[in-house]
């Protein structure tokens, strides 16, 4: 029988379909372990299921001679070396598709958060302040007449930009090449430059590579309106965090909505110090019907792998790798 490495816990479910298929290693302990922990288990598979905690690199694959497949419960995958599992006949899958409407729900929940003043507004009322109503009282912004740039019109940009457009709001967007969503949103592409002078909301949705690292930096957020709201639930690297801090300290944007860090679980401590950063810890596709479903494609992926049949969703070495 084939074993399974899964290097964390995982809904049942997904370790009950891979028990029908072979043995499981691990699943029983919540991550990250330690390379020195998880290799007795990856020592005896052909399969690892890891999460996007897990760096799976040289040292990673060099304790799993057995390996055939990698199976990542993610839809990003810049914490495997892509060309190292190459090298070694090692294919890679991840989970797109299935957490796509997740990461937009939060997205919009983000946005309107920062809009609105949301997380100011609890952290009052938790904290016992006097308010009182005013005309003046925590003016936030509204959305409907307002323009959201997209930086990546994919699969889970182009929901944001659907639920984007039923709150009244246009859509531009900026990536390599044309967005086959584009049309149907009417969405104008723009140069990244254009994009984030024009658009008085912006959100990230592009994989981290070695082009997106630091995407956002000192100068690009420089040309944002002052008015202007950053979000992002791709991958923290894709913005200079010290350099988001500074550019709120200084007013050159208003707010910025964050779901992923650049040194994730670490934050900045210069964001942590100011009201206009909403701040959540990587919560996009954390609701229990996604994460099952992503845990179960993972699953159905490893299980493919061992079977020597075609992988459901299987990830290629694409333009611009390495991440790092």
């Amino acid at each position: 029988m084939s074993a399974f490495a899964v290097t964390s816990r995982i809904p049942e479910p997904a370790l009950e379909l891979l028990a029908a298929h072979g043995t499981v290693l691990g699943g029983d302990r919540d991550g990250p372990l330690p390379l020195a922990e998880l290799a007795p288990l990856l020592a005896e598979a052909e399969v690892a299921v890891t999460l996007l905690f897990d760096r799976v690199d040289e040292d990673f694959l060099t304790a799993a001679p057995r390996l055939c497949c990698v199976c990542n419960v993610a839809v990003g995958y810049d914490n495997v070396d892509l060309e190292a599992a190459a090298r070694r006949g090692v294919a890679v899958t991840n989970t797109p598709g299935v957490l796509d409407d997740a990461t937009a729900d939060l997205t919009m929940a983000l946005l309107l958060a920062a809009a609105r003043r949301l997380g100011e507004g609890e952290r009052l009322i938790r904290a016992g302040q006097p308010w009182a109503w005013g005309m003046g009282f925590m003016l936030g912004s509204d959305l409907a007449g307002k323009r959201l740039g997209i930086v990546g019109l994919g699969a889970i940009g182009s929901r944001v930009a659907r639920r984007a457009r039923s709150f009244g709001m246009s859509i531009t967007y900026s990536g390599r090449r044309e967005s086959p969503f584009a049309a149907e949103l009417e969405a104008e592409r723009q140069e990244l430059d254009d994009l984030l002078r024009d658009s008085d909301f912006v959100s990230l949705h592009c994989p981290l590579t070695a082009e997106t690292r630091h995407l956002l930096g000192a100068r690009e957020l420089g040309l944002m309106k002052p008015s202007a709201v950053l979000v992002n639930t791709a991958r923290g690297p894709v913005v200079d965090e010290a350099a988001l801090a500074e550019a709120l300290r200084a007013g050159q944007l208003r707010a910025a909505a964050l779901d992923v860090f650049e040194h994730e679980p670490a934050v900045h401590p210069g964001l942590l110090e100011l009201d206009q950063a909403v701040l959540l810890p990587h919560l996009g596709s954390a609701t229990v019907e996604t994460r099952l479903a992503m845990a179960k494609l993972a699953a159905e992926n490893a299980i493919a792998a061992a079977s020597g049949a075609e992988l459901p969703t299987p990830v290629s070495v694409p333009e611009g790798w390495p991440a790092a």
